[in-house]
């Protein structure tokens, strides 16, 4: 062992090793208990990111530590390969997706490697690979022949420059946020998914999902959001209905008009002979489409013309539309309640409407309904037969009295819409179906899949090159034979997303999507990724599993058993202002601090000595240019100093701050455990058997020190997931060992037991320096197949106690006694003790309070 430590070394042999002996390539035939570890896979973006590291750090600590515990891990690593980004590079740059995309996996595949994961690089998967989306094709045909996908006319965000769809967020200002044209709103034909199908079982089945974070279960809860109410039918003065859907019935009595959405077939008719309604609609289709931007946004809205009858009262109430109303939600009207609702209130005090109050607090307290709308619960009033009765009372008795005359059901609703799969863009999974004049959609034969997507296109941003490209959308009909017309729309990037674990299992079977090995290994035992994706990507993946269980390749119900959302990685952020009034973000790393004469320091920048402003702690970020590189980190300390530095600095759930300081603390507690080590292993010239029993006082101090940081280790990493303490322990731990300074053999033992159980407790963590240690210790093998270090119960029996010595309550000293003395010699022990003696002095005992296990006080007077 070389008494510096040198990680570039180290690290470059370690990892050559593994490679060489295939150290983490998974098996289904090994005999142990599976357990399936799963970060969550990346996009090739070229460069990994600190948020990167933290991911997979925290995912590879878990692998390793279950695999010390005898467990068959399987832990893999592949791309979600397909999206906007390449395209959006491909335009930049004149260089086709597919290109980019391959080198930038190539030189990230590197990236972690470096960083030492133990992945089964075997089972590797890239999206964009024909052999992976070959299968999503020929699911999605089982599914379409199923009647679980469909295609209907939809309303989306089209840009008349790039030629696409945006989704809602992509949409800013009205404009598409990379072309900066105004937004259309259009109706273009999309495929779906119906996911409303199992909106029940998503949503139940949640209960269950007791290892994931309750965070995350209430953010699908919302999602999904179900909810019980009453459909009805209001009757235009044109005999037309117009249904609502309402989860509070109890207000019906206080509805002082109609809402539609600009969309609504109603409206449309209506326009075509009103062009200041045309005009308002018009409008309304540039605004944002997100829910926070309807939130938030003016109420906008202008009368139809038109009265509808109330159900129940038979009075006549004004029907608007208003640019609030989503025709994707619900039934695309809405009764609006203005005492009793505030977005409605907010609109009725700006167009001057009827406020009618029906709904009193229950304590019987007043309301000024005028002032502020009351949402609550409460009794009805001024609703004729039905005053008096609770809100749950009038739920029912509303519903009744809707069903009996016809006009209302009750209903089950969902916020949840089905998946909208399709998008007008290149670079995605083709959708393999056909269009035919004659045979209308026809699903491609499973024998002519995959449809490969064309790798040589280069797109230019005006629209999809699919669409113009014969060679690929110009095609025989598979029933007729006559000419057709490919699907030429792509399929939303989440689809890949959504079922690449379970490919995992299965990555070499080129016959079929998934096997019998993936029984074997799902569900995933451990997922790891940020809570940014707790609805999409998790309720999709949930959705996915089911239709696979149903589809009969797999036996099980959820994907993933237990879930752990790492925190954001910040850094400070530096900035310059700019003459127009924007900033030039500056890189902490060219960022000095000049200590003034008074004391105080300043931000300037390195290459200019200019000073700059100090911005807040933020998510590192291409845009604040607030990012450490992670290569550079590396080569500067090794790769094991990223990996601590990451599972030291925060709990993994909270945001870890960056500290340049927090790095090289990491580094030097590294170089102090090799120094150790090196210098017992120089030093010991035998290698003692332990026994225990001849341990005197400090040493079984020591060991009983060394197993109960062994418990705590363990439950940190396995229970707690709580990697920051289990290392913070380690530290104690190696601290301890450094102070203890027997010379004889038995103790020479102890530190041997001590140094191996650390260096085993630090192996998931920094496998690395680790393995050397670990050979240095007199070991062979590697240490991420050696067994976890076990606690001995023995060990943490406590022999002697420590009191506190108390006289009139005030603390005189200490005391060690057996743990099972008898009082009288705890007294005696304290009165002997040389400090208590000193204020003893001149002093009568008048009364002993012994709390056993913990204090004696001696109660004194003068003599």
């Amino acid at each position: 062992m070389q008494e510096s430590y040198d990680p570039a070394a180290i690290e470059t042999a370690v990892q050559q090793r593994w490679e060489e002996e295939g150290c983490f390539a998974a098996r289904e035939d090994d005999g142990r208990e599976p357990f399936y570890c799963l970060s969550m896979f990346p996009y090739p973006s070229g460069k990994l990111h600190m948020g990167h590291v933290r991911n997979y750090t925290i995912g590879d600590v878990i692998a390793r530590f279950q695999r010390m515990q005898g467990r068959s891990v399987l832990q893999p690593m592949g791309w979600d390969a397909f999206g906007l980004p390449a395209e959006n590079a491909a335009i930049a740059n004149g260089v086709p997706p597919a290109r980019w995309t391959r080198q930038n996996i190539a030189q990230m595949r590197a990236q972690l490697k470096r960083l030492g994961f133990a992945y089964d690089w075997s089972r590797e998967v890239a999206t964009c690979d024909p052999d992976y989306y070959r299968w999503e094709q020929w699911l999605f045909v089982r599914l379409l022949e199923k009647g679980l996908v469909y295609r209907k006319l939809a309303t989306v965000n089209w840009d008349p420059v790039d030629q696409t769809v945006l989704a809602n967020e992509q949409v800013i200002d009205g404009r598409g946020w990379r072309s900066g044209a105004p937004v259309e709103r259009r109706e273009m034909p999309q495929w779906f998914l119906r996911i409303t199908d199992y909106a029940d079982e998503l949503l139940e089945a949640l209960d269950g999902l007791e290892g994931w974070p309750e965070q995350v279960r209430a953010m699908q809860r919302n999602w999904i959001g179900r909810s019980e109410g009453v459909e009805l039918d209001f009757v235009a003065a044109n005999g037309e209905q117009l249904t609502v859907y309402t989860t509070r019935p109890d207000t019906l009595m206080g509805v002082s008009y109609l809402a539609l959405a600009p969309e609504h077939p109603l409206v449309t008719r209506l326009m075509a002979a009103d062009p200041e309604l045309k005009a308002f609609v018009e409008g309304c289709r540039n605004r944002g489409m997100a829910e926070a931007d309807l939130a938030t946004m003016e109420k906008l809205g202008r009368p139809l013309g038109m009265q509808a009858r109330h159900p129940l009262t038979g009075m006549e109430v004004p029907v608007w539309v208003a640019n609030f109303v989503l025709m994707e939600y619900g039934t695309g009207a809405v009764m609006s309640v203005p005492a009793h609702d505030e977005r409605d209130h907010a609109f009725a005090l700006q167009y001057g409407l009827p406020i009618l109050q029906v709904i009193a607090p229950l304590d019987g307290g007043d309301w000024d309904v005028m002032d502020r709308a009351y949402t609550e619960p409460g009794r009805l009033v001024a609703s004729g037969a039905f005053s008096g009765l609770t809100s749950r009372e009038a739920f029912t008795a509303i519903a009744e009295a809707l069903e009996a005359r016809g006009l209302g059901r009750r209903r089950r609703n969902y916020r949840l819409r089905d998946w909208g799969i399709s998008r007008q863009r290149y670079w995605g999974c083709p959708i393999p179906v056909i269009h035919c004049t004659d045979c209308g959609v026809v699903p491609v034969p499973e024998s002519d899949l995959p449809v490969v997507l064309p790798e040589d296109v280069v797109p230019d941003g005006s629209g999809s090159p699919l669409a113009k490209l014969s060679s690929f959308h110009a095609v025989g009909c598979p029933k007729c034979g006559r000419p057709a017309r490919r699907e030429t729309d792509t399929f939303d990037t989440f689809f890949e997303s959504s079922w690449y674990y379970a490919r995992y299992c299965s990555a070499d079977n080129r016959e079929a999507m998934l096997d019998a090995r993936a029984d074997h290994w799902l569900p995933v035992d451990q997922y790891v990724g940020g809570v940014e994706h707790a609805v999409l990507h998790l309720l999709y993946a949930r959705f996915f599993h089911k239709l696979l269980r149903d589809e009969g390749l797999l036996n099980s119900d959820e994907p993933f058993t237990r879930l752990l959302t790492q925190g954001m990685v910040i850094a400070p952020t530096f900035y310059r202002e700019r003459a127009d009034g924007g900033r030039d973000w500056i890189n902490p790393a060219d960022v000095e601090f000049i200590r003034r004469a008074d004391g105080s320091s300043e931000a300037r920048e390195r290459a200019t000595g200019e000073p700059v402003h100090i911005g807040a702690m933020e998510k590192m970020s291409k845009s604040k240019n607030n990012g450490v590189d992670p290569q550079a980190l590396i080569d500067r300390y090794g790769a094991d100093t990223a990996r601590l530095f990451t599972m030291f600095a925060a709990p993994p759930d909270l945001s870890l701050e960056w500290s340049d300081s927090g790095v090289e603390g990491a580094h030097r507690f590294l170089k102090r455990l090799w120094r150790q080590v090196h210098e017992f292993t120089g030093a010991e010239t035998t290698a003692a058997r332990l026994d225990p029993a001849v341990l005197g006082g400090p040493a079984r101090d020591l060991r009983r020190k060394l197993h109960e940081t062994i418990a705590k280790v363990s439950d940190d990493i396995g229970r707690r997931q709580t990697f920051n303490t289990a290392i913070a322990a380690n530290m104690e731990l190696l601290n301890e060992v450094g102070r203890f300074s027997d010379p004889d053999a038995a103790a020479s033992a102890l530190r041997r037991e001590c140094l191996n159980a650390i260096v085993l407790m630090l192996a998931p963590i920094v496998p690395h320096l680790t393995q050397v240690l670990w050979e240095a210790l007199g070991h062979h093998g590697m240490i991420a197949d050696a067994a976890w270090p076990q606690v001995d119960a023995d060990a943490l029996a406590v022999d002697e106690v420590t009191l506190a010595v108390q006289v009139n309550g005030k603390l005189r000293g200490q005391i060690r006694v057996p743990v099972d003395a008898p009082r009288d010699a705890v007294e005696a022990a304290a009165r002997d003790d040389a400090n208590v003696l000193r204020h003893l002095q001149g002093q009568t005992v008048v009364k002993v309070i012994v709390v056993p296990g913990r204090l004696v006080n001696l109660v004194v007077k003068p003599s």
